[in-house]
């Protein structure tokens, strides 16, 4: 495209696997919730015990995954996570058609989804680094982003007619199919992939477990943006399920204005995410990740004054606007920042770790957010986890001299 930077055939492939699979993701918005709520007929407990079980067992099983792949070629890694995923999310339409799906069995893909999708993200970005340039990491994340979020604006609408049209399974389909054109994707990337020097030695020892979490806690700005990150993904999509719930349940939403509630603000995500590249440019990585890291944290009490009909999702597509515009613009300038400071030797493991301790924390406040949602009811628990998330900016970095610190160290070899 004119205008745009060429980041290589190879890139373009890579680009064009991940954009399949984001979209078969957004098509898919939502899928296992709506299931429960609407095949199932599950509670809010139960919608919020899916969403964490799922997650929190999944990151107990991808934890030895991270350094079991440290070592290894990566795009191997990545076509194996697809075909996994593709397999499991297949079982649930084949189950629903013989009249034998149930929540246990939704329970049990999503913890095998939820371990492959830690594995997946944690090789791609790790390929990624070897790929492309350091000078062009933002600009590969931003596309990245950008294409989440066209994705989950064009998604979610058409998921729910789908589901209106075809039955509440139709999404979870195209959700596998576009896994299984990921990995052939990503077979098509072609070309060689170094190995590590430890490729010849690959047993998993068991300090190399918790070798990414020991590189992030001790680095000086990780740190402090891995605990943000935790907490800020924690509280928000703890509040997810709740959100369905008040939506569909209580308030008497249809599914397609659910979707529609969630899927227009998207735009503000391609939005921010194409404002990354030139505000860093003009402001600084650091300025700008403290100051939209500051921001997110203010949107998501919003939701707690939903009301029925157009009003309540005017107010959705509001505050979500606000949301993702800022999500848009921190994401892919947190996932160039971890990148450029994470040891060559530790990526996958640092990534590993680091999509490991966001499921458990989104597995472990979607409980207890559960939990309080039983008995205030799912406004009021919306409510707090917004009052919560507005101190989260205190888990920044205090001073933005801390980051440039930081980047002359890693510049000087020191962290």
């Amino acid at each position: 495209m004119k205008g745009r930077r060429a980041l290589g055939r190879r890139f373009g492939w890579l680009w064009a696997a991940f954009a399949v699979s984001s979209y078969g993701t957004g098509f898919g918005f939502g899928a296992f919730p709506l299931i429960a709520i609407l095949v199932l007929h599950s509670g809010p407990t139960q919608v919020a015990a899916l969403a964490a079980a799922g997650r929190a067992v999944g990151a107990v099983v991808a934890v030895p995954l991270g350094p079991w792949m440290e070592f290894r070629r990566k795009r191997p890694v990545m076509i194996a996570m697809d075909l996994i995923r593709f397999a499991a999310l297949m079982t649930v339409p084949a189950a629903f058609a013989f009249g034998g799906l149930s929540f246990a069995q939704l329970l049990v893909v999503s913890v095998v989804v939820a371990a492959a999708d830690i594995a997946f993200k944690a090789a791609s970005g790790a390929y990624l680094k070897s790929l492309v340039p350091p000078e062009d990491l933002l600009v590969a994340n931003g596309r990245f982003e950008s294409t989440t979020w066209t994705s989950i604006v064009v998604g979610p609408p058409l998921g729910g007619a789908a589901i209106g049209m075809f039955g509440p399974v139709t999404t979870v389909i195209a959700d596998a199919v576009s896994y299984l054109l990921s990995a052939l994707g990503i077979r098509a990337i072609g070309g060689t992939e170094a190995r590590s020097a430890r490729a010849a030695a690959p047993r998993l020892r068991a300090g190399d477990l918790l070798e990414g979490w020991r590189y992030i806690l001790g680095h000086r700005t990780l740190r402090p943006l891995f605990l943000n990150s935790i907490v800020v993904n924690g509280l928000i999509m703890a509040s997810e399920p709740l959100i369905a719930v008040l939506m569909l349940s209580r308030l008497g939403f249809a599914p397609w204005q659910y979707g529609l509630a969630f899927a227009a603000p998207c735009v503000g995500g391609l939005i921010g995410s194409r404002m990354a590249h030139p505000l860093v440019a003009r402001f600084g990585q650091r300025k700008v990740m403290l100051t939209v890291g500051a921001l997110r944290a203010c949107w998501p009490i919003g939701l707690a004054f939903v009301q029925p009909g157009v009003p309540g999702i005017v107010l959705v597509i509001a505050v979500q606007l606000g949301l993702v515009t800022c999500c848009g613009l921190f994401n892919p300038v947190l996932a160039t920042y971890r990148l450029e400071h994470s040891d060559p030797e530790r990526v996958a493991r640092t990534l590993s770790a680091w999509s490991v301790s966001s499921s458990l924390s989104i597995a472990a406040l979607t409980a207890v957010w559960g939990v309080i949602a039983a008995v205030t009811g799912p406004r009021t628990a919306i409510a707090i986890a917004g009052i919560v998330l507005l101190a989260t900016p205190l888990l920044l970095p205090r001073r933005e001299k801390e980051l440039r610190n930081a980047g002359e160290q890693a510049a000087a070899g020191i962290t």
